[in-house]
C-alpha cells in the first residue's frame, strides 16, 4: 500500500551552494515545524533564511489544504537540498588571464506531514 506523501513546497534556482546549505538542514530534520522554525531564526547562516522561506511555504500549504490540522501537529517528513545549474561568469585575474567563476544553484524540497498517535 503506498505511503502518504505529505504536503510539499519546493523553491528552485536559489543562489546558494548545496554544499553550504545542506548542514543547516541536516540540524531541522524530523523536528517539529515549530521547533525548526525557531532553530532557523536562530542560526547566522545564508541557508537558514532560504529554508526558512520555503518551510514557511510547506505549513501554509498543509493548513489550506487540510483545515483540520493544527500547526503543532506538524514535522518536517523530508528536506531535500538538490544541485540546481550553475551560472558560469568570467573571473578576471592578473597579466591579462581569465578564470572561470561557478555561481552555484539550489533546489530546496521541503515535506511536512501530521505526527501519528496524538
Amino acid at each position: 500500500m503506498a505511503e502518504k506523501k505529505g504536503y510539499v513546497a519546493t523553491t528552485k534556482f536559489l543562489i546558494a551552494s548545496p554544499t553550504k546549505v545542506r548542514p543547516v538542514a541536516d540540524v531541522i530534520r524530523r523536528k517539529s515545524c515549530s521547533e525548526a522554525m525557531a532553530i532557523l531564526e536562530n542560526m547566522p547562516q545564508k541557508g537558514a533564511r532560504l529554508i526558512t522561506g520555503t518551510l514557511k511555504s510547506a505549513v501554509a500549504n498543509a493548513l489550506n489544504l487540510n483545515k483540520q490540522l493544527d500547526e503543532d501537529m506538524l514535522y518536517i517528513k523530508e528536506i531535500r537540498i538538490d544541485e540546481g545549474p550553475r551560472l558560469k561568469r568570467v573571473w578576471f585575474r592578473a597579466r591579462g588571464r581569465a578564470d572561470q567563476l561557478l555561481r552555484r544553484m539550489c533546489h530546496i524540497t521541503v515535506v511536512v506531514d501530521e505526527k501519528a498517535g496524538k
